[in-house]
């Protein structure tokens, strides 16, 4: 049996599609892809399965997460920031391009998927809020940080002298300052007060130590703070050096009035200015008053010439002091003028002590100054006397072992010659003190102290034919040291003789002078 075969044409299966079909457009879809890679995590695109796009998104979060943690007070860096969002905004354009015609892995239904995305928007949300905490926390401890720093300034300074730690008082008040005034809401700013106080103490510590010369600079420095320091911030602190430094200044001024330093009229006259109505002010002049009447009664005392030095310096360190703002004024010129009073007649008691210790040429000018500043005194009749015996002591020291007394007058005569061509003065001291002047011998010349050492016959006064000039005065019994010496004086000796007086007998004394030479 034979079959017929009838030709029958090639049958062809079409190739599997190498993909899905596109699905049908649904905007619930590219809505939840979108809003899902929004979260920074690439989760719209793990719906879609486009692992290598999910890894980038994920990769991009993970360098902006490396970048921003640990939390920093400066936080992202901006470019990175608008990077990154140009990165999510991009991902979700692209997701809900993908995701219009593309089924989704899981869920099955895009209103959940949706839904997610919308949820999981917290995660970028909140890690942003957190992000803004961590870094106000850094910002905080940054600040604690820079107070700290302050302190530390503050505490080194207190170690060493005012003058040498100024640099590092000033860098922490402008630290407190940049606290208060840029960050006002911190807790550093909120720190400040308390900090300043310990500061303000810290460079004040000379005054509670009782150094009050050494508090006056610091305490002058920290009235100056309100200027620069939020007053808020200072509270009471604005006034606290005030009362402070006019104690300083008054203990300060007292202290160095009674030891004589030369500053003392500055410091009460800085007292008086700043603070004229305060009480440390009242007791400046009675302060002042006091030490006057103190060197006053010191005239009376041991040394009184240093009572007279003290006078006179007190005289015009007094008028140095300006206390027109405190209204003492004339308190204080009535101060002076009794210091000046007190050191012009203090002057006789100098004298007469430098009489006593053998320093006649000092009691000399000390004598003819209270002499002339003195005319009504009833010590100037003395105080010639003592003058007069001083320069008989300068030349005869055994002349000014007794302070000569203002008895004038004797029994005895004692006639004086001047047998020298010089106008000369006659001064002698003794049981009765006084000058007298004798005019020039025209015919006489002054005698060579070398001949007269050599034994020369040419003895003073021994001219018969001269008529000497002459004085007879009146003498009681006892030594008397005569000087007399030349009125020109330039380059001649005074001459001197001592002359035991005894009553019954008429005494001359002869006056000349001489000069070296023959």
């Amino acid at each position: 049996m034979s079959w017929d075969h009838e030709a029958r044409p090639d049958v062809v299966v079409p190739p599997m599609p190498t993909a899905p079909p596109p699905a049908p457009a649904d905007p619930w879809r590219a809505f939840a892809v979108a809003f899902l890679n929004l979260s920074g995590l690439g989760l719209g695109y793990a719906l879609v399965r486009r692992w290598g796009l999910m890894i980038a998104c994920l990769a991009a979060t993970g360098i902006l997460l490396v970048v921003a943690l640990p939390a920093d007070p400066n936080g992202v860096p901006g470019p990175l920031v608008v990077l990154y969002l140009i990165l999510l905004v991009a991902a979700a354009a692209h997701g809900a391009w993908l995701g219009l015609r593309t089924r989704l892995a899981w869920p099955p239904n895009p209103l959940v998927a949706a839904g997610l995305g919308i949820v999981l928007l917290a995660v970028p949300a909140g890690g942003v809020v957190l992000y803004d905490g961590a870094r106000d926390e850094a910002t905080e401890q940054m600040l604690l940080d820079r107070l700290e720093q302050a302190n530390e300034l503050v505490t080194s300074g207190g170690t060493r002298p005012f003058e040498l730690a100024q640099t590092e008082y000033r860098q922490a008040l402008t630290i407190y300052h940049g606290l208060t005034a840029d960050h006002p809401a911190s807790r550093a700013a909120a720190r400040v007060p308390d900090r300043l106080k310990t500061y303000y103490s810290t460079v004040a510590a000379p005054y509670s130590e009782q150094n009050y010369c050494g508090a006056v600079p610091p305490l002058k420095y920290l009235r100056t703070v309100p200027r620069t320091m939020d007053k808020k911030a200072l509270g009471s602190l604005s006034t606290w050096p005030d009362d402070r430094l006019a104690t300083s200044l008054y203990e300060c001024a007292a202290t160095s009035m009674s030891g004589r330093t030369a500053d003392w009229p500055t410091q009460f006259g800085e007292l008086l200015s700043t603070f004229p109505n305060s009480e440390q002010a009242k007791k400046v002049e009675p302060a002042i008053a006091a030490e006057v009447g103190k060197a006053v009664k010191s005239v009376r005392g041991n040394d009184p010439c240093a009572a007279v030095e003290r006078l006179d310096s007190l005289s015009t360190q007094i008028r140095g002091v300006s206390g027109e703002q405190a209204g003492l004024t004339d308190a204080l010129d009535k101060d002076a003028d009794r210091a000046d009073r007190s050191a012009t007649s203090g002057t006789y008691n100098c004298g007469v002590d430098q009489y006593k210790d053998g320093s006649f040429s000092e009691a000399i000018t000390s004598m003819n100054k209270f002499i002339k500043d003195n005319p009504g005194s009833a010590n100037r009749s003395r105080a010639r006397k003592i003058a007069i015996a001083a320069e008989v002591a300068e030349t005869v020291p055994a002349a000014g072992k007794r302070l000569p007394t203002t008895r004038s007058g004797g029994s005895i005569t004692v006639t004086v010659k001047n047998d020298s061509p010089d106008d000369i003065t006659v001064m002698y001291t003794g049981p009765v003190t006084g000058s007298f002047s004798l005019k020039a011998c025209g015919s006489c010349s002054t005698y060579s102290s070398l001949l007269t050492s050599l034994g020369s016959n040419s003895e003073p006064c021994s001219d018969s034919g001269k008529n000497y000039p002459q004085k007879t005065i009146r003498l009681p019994a006892g030594t008397t040291y005569f000087v007399h010496k030349s009125q020109t004086g330039l380059g001649k000796s005074p001459a001197s003789d001592t002359a035991k007086l005894t009553p019954g007998y008429i005494y001359t004394e002869c006056a000349y002078t001489t000069s070296l030479g023959y």
